[in-house]
């Protein structure tokens, strides 16, 4: 059994490269000041609802008004527009709707050619559109890189290379010469460059910029207003907030990884918490030092794995690995520091990238993550058919939040496409089983986990059990 990461604690020097880091995401610091958007107050009518001000609100408040300009759409914020799962992650900008090839042929293979279809065309849309809204997302089209740290994991670039061909992706499968001739760091062994519908964005500025074009477009936006009961009413949904009251005609609920407003949502949401560090910029001889001249956005296989980038003014983002639930799923700014997490992640940081010792963190901050067991967005409808929700994302939204906004409108307003035929739209991940037992699950998923990353990927009886049942759970 092996490991490419150190057995020993994190050093006190781990520590001390972000003990002064702002617990902040950096994306956020990015965006120029602005004053908030009021709070509600009073009691307003609407024809659209939106409850969540992230990816998949704003975007669904933009499709909203292109379908009609005439359309009264709000959006309601528990916060800031943005502060949740939309400005928290890594900006990896992905087409793939199912979370991945490899988990849509294991759980739609009858829809795969389809589905992969339609996540590109939206890939390819969500591009124009931010042309065409003034969207400056920072966007790069890099392309996504997986790399192997173990010799197991060559093997199963080679598998993937052959399986995203077949499905025409461009990839460039990458031996341990030329992976280290991209990126210099001692413990790459391989990689699979697939240069097809993967991005790179600031999301921060992505939510930002849509936020700003669905006010241009006639959007009215409430901030600091959460909602704490959404209920039926003879012609469509009423909102209540602290302050006000909305009737609506319908509502579409995208509150992530947040506490549900319906029941039965809270059956297929555990929040999971993810954790990332941001170095202060690079110097010349630092980025001379590690290559990754192509900036491709990169994760390393496993179970347990990292993500990292390059971020417009050159620092490195390093994040993931440890996937946090605590009993109960609790979700909040209390949450946002896991000193276990980030000693981790610096010492791994250090010993992807010996040769950047020294280097501080500027920022550090955490984010909950919408997990369901597919690992990719689900839809339903309530309240009569006046409220569909999309949520599920589990990590890979920055892209699917736009199919998941336009598909959730299109079944709320009733109009068939090709997405809502989809088994993946009309279909729901099996559920979690409450606690206690959901917490006792989970713990014990992400122990087997970490033991097959120890044990050359080999999945014990565990895993293989909950992967029959269709079950999972990702760090």
């Amino acid at each position: 059994m092996s490991s490419p990461w150190p057995s020993a604690q994190p050093s006190a020097e781990h520590r001390a490269a972000y003990a002064q880091a702002d617990v902040r995401p950096f994306w956020q610091d990015t965006l120029p000041e602005r004053q908030a958007h009021t709070p509600l107050t009073g009691r307003h009518e609407a024809d659209l609802c939106i409850i969540g001000g992230g990816f998949t609100g704003l975007w669904a408040a933009l499709y909203a008004k292109e379908l009609d300009g005439a359309r009264n759409v709000v959006v309601l914020e528990a916060t800031r527009c943005g502060d949740g799962a939309s400005s928290r992650n890594g900006g990896f900008l992905q087409a793939s709707v199912t979370h991945g090839l490899g988990n849509g042929l294991a759980r739609f293979p009858d829809e795969i050619d389809q589905l992969e279809r339609l996540g590109q065309m939206n890939f390819e849309q969500l591009r124009d559109d931010l042309t065409r809204y003034g969207i400056d997302a920072e966007f790069e089209q890099t392309g996504a890189l997986d790399v192997a740290l173990e010799p197991h994991q060559v093997q199963e670039l080679e598998e993937a290379a052959d399986e995203a061909r077949s499905y025409g992706h461009d990839v460039d499968l990458l031996d341990r010469e030329r992976i280290q001739g991209q990126i210099h760091s001692p413990l790459f062994l391989g990689g699979l460059h697939d240069k097809t519908g993967a991005a790179m964005v600031n999301p921060a500025k992505l939510v930002d910029g849509l936020r700003a074009a669905a006010v241009r477009n006639g959007v009215e936006i409430f901030e600091y207003t959460p909602v704490s009961k959404l209920s039926r009413t003879k012609v469509g949904v009423r909102a209540i907030t602290p302050a006000g009251v909305i009737d609506a005609q319908t509502a579409l609920i995208a509150t992530s990884a947040y506490p549900p407003l319906l029941a039965q949502i809270k059956l297929y949401i555990a929040p999971v918490y993810d954790y990332a560090l941001m170095t202060e910029p690079l110097t010349e001889s630092q980025l001379d030092s590690i290559g990754w001249s192509q900036r491709q956005g990169i994760g390393d296989l496993g179970n347990q794995f990292h993500y990292y980038r390059l971020s417009a003014d050159s620092r490195v983002l390093f994040g993931g690995y440890d996937a946090v639930y605590r009993y109960g799923g609790p979700v909040g700014p209390q949450l946002d520091e896991h000193e276990a997490t980030f000693s981790r992640l610096s010492q791994h940081f250090f010993t992807t990238f010996p040769q950047l010792a020294g280097t501080r963190f500027s920022h550090r901050w955490g984010g909950a993550i919408d997990t369901c067991s597919r690992f990719s967005v689900f839809f339903g409808k309530a309240l009569g058919g006046h409220a569909v929700y999309a949520l599920g994302y589990t990590g890979l939204g920055v892209g699917a939040s736009r199919f998941g906004a336009r598909t959730a409108l299109d079944l709320l307003d009733r109009r068939e496409t090709q997405a809502t035929r989809l088994k993946l739209v009309r279909s729901r991940p099996l559920p979690f089983p409450p606690e206690p037992l959901r917490s006792g699950v989970i713990q014990l998923t992400r122990n087997r986990m970490a033991a097959a990353d120890r044990n050359e990927g080999r999945r014990g009886l565990w895993l293989r059990t909950l992967d029959r049942a269709g079950l999972g759970f990702d760090s």
